[in-house]
């Protein structure tokens, strides 16, 4: 027999078994998704531009947060003046062999002033030379829009963009970093 129960002062207590009302069960909260751990500590260096650093700072922010996520608890943050002065730094951080990888950050844009395509297309190559005579990886969130505006949409676009930049290239960066350690390891054990 299905029964309401009227008065909402009688207490459960004083109902009979099969008049109890449960709450509803609460399902299960999705189990958070576990990263992978690194063998051995992984130290990350951040070289950050600080031009326009209002929204280049968005992709630190998100970085570092995806990066503890992911077991990368060990950040260096060097800031620069702009994109151009970002691979001579991450030259000499990869030089010291203190860094098992190095994130680059900026935003290259029309000044007007010379062709910013030439800056980021500068900037790109050599952070993939520095990478290839170091054998340290480097991770580039240094982005050049075909149009940014001194406006408070293109800025607020541009923040929200580089916080989505900044969660990818943590991604890569740790997965990379995996990578690399299982590739190190077989070439040490004669596997590869």
């Amino acid at each position: 027999m299905n029964q309401m129960l009227q008065d909402p002062q009688v207490e459960a207590s004083q109902l009979h078994p099969s008049q109890e009302t449960k709450p509803p069960p609460v399902p299960p909260e999705p189990p958070a998704h576990e990263h992978p751990r690194f063998a051995k500590p992984q130290r990350v260096a951040f070289v950050e531009a600080c031009w326009h650093h209002d929204v280049v700072q968005e992709a630190r922010f998100a970085f570092l947060k995806e990066a503890e996520a992911r077991h990368l608890t060990h950040v260096d943050v060097f800031q620069v003046p702009g994109s151009f002065e970002i691979p001579l730094h991450a030259q000499i951080l990869a030089k010291t062999r203190r860094y098992t990888a190095i994130v680059a950050a900026g935003l290259v844009v029309d000044g007007g002033i010379y062709r910013h395509e030439f800056v980021a297309d500068t900037v790109i190559k050599a952070l993939m030379d520095v990478q290839l005579r170091t054998e340290v990886p480097v991770f580039s969130a240094v982005l050049t829009p075909q149009q940014f505006h001194e406006t408070e949409v293109h800025y607020d676009f541009f923040r929200k963009h580089f916080a989505i930049k900044g969660v990818e290239v943590a991604e890569a960066c740790a997965n990379t970093l995996h990578g690399l350690e299982r590739l190190r390891g077989q070439v040490a054990a004669g596997i590869v």
